[in-house]
């Protein structure tokens, strides 16, 4: 018995030996197939592939775009550089087309409909449209356009200020609940509040046509041309007996 178990104990212990020098040969062949991606931006596609080349890569284009860098140069890339990849893993690459051969209109004074149809005109899109409150300013016009115009375009893009005008006054909004829905209505109506929507809400244990709820809450800025939610006690529906009661 004491030599079976002896021999059980040694069968183990090889056993074990074995298993971790198997894992450990494993970690070591997955580590030796991993490769350091090389920083490819700023390059030309072909030093981009022979360095992708020499560490086992290779290389797809995942797309083009306009960039101030030259044409055939690589503007983005994935993975990022020193990540630790796979050997044979491909790195996908944005390459610069140039820069833009076109030149940008002047946007600044025309309507916003106007400036889009104009930056479409020269082959462009109209950007990032900021449209801020702004006094002595005209709605729906364009202010300010971040690129200057008769310049060369190095996006497709032109952003633009377009301010909605001046700021609408407002007013705060007062404690209306437990008043009626018409009192409620001419107070607003005269400061000069004008979206007013009122849902009837059945509710027994309040008089009908009085404010329940309201929205924006007491205390609230409220504009002008804001919206205003009340929420009016209603009569409750009758009830709906069993014609045996």
């Amino acid at each position: 018995m004491e030599w079976l178990l002896h021999l059980g104990l040694l069968v183990f212990i090889l056993a074990a030996a074995a298993f971790l020098s198997a894992i450990t040969t494993i970690r070591i062949a997955i580590r030796s197939s991993e490769v350091q991606m090389p920083n490819l931006v700023g390059k030309s596609m072909a030093d981009a592939q022979n360095l992708l080349r020499q560490r086992g890569l290779g290389l797809k284009v995942a797309d083009r775009v306009y960039d101030a860098l030259p044409a055939g140069s690589v503007v983005r890339q994935t993975p990022p550089a020193n990540s630790e990849v796979k050997s044979s893993q491909d790195a996908h690459v944005v390459i610069s087309l140039g820069a833009m051969k076109v030149t940008i209109p002047q946007l600044e004074g025309l309507s916003l409909r106007a400036a889009r149809i104009a930056v479409l005109q020269t082959g462009l899109q109209l950007g990032e449209v900021s449209a801020p409150y702004l006094d002595n300013s005209q709605p729906d016009a364009v202010l300010v356009q971040a690129q200057l115009p008769n310049t060369q375009a190095t996006s497709p893009r032109v952003d633009v200020l377009s301010p909605l005008g001046p700021r609408p006054g407002a007013v705060v909004m007062p404690f209306f609940i437990g008043l009626s829905e018409g009192e409620t209505q001419r107070q607003l109506t005269s400061v000069g509040v004008k979206n007013i929507k009122s849902t009837p809400v059945p509710a027994a244990q309040w008089p009908v046509g009085t404010v329940m709820d309201q929205s924006p809450s007491p205390g609230s800025r409220v504009a002008l041309d804001g919206y205003v939610e009340l929420k009016v006690a209603a009569p409750a529906p009758p009830d709906i007996h069993d014609g045996n009661d």
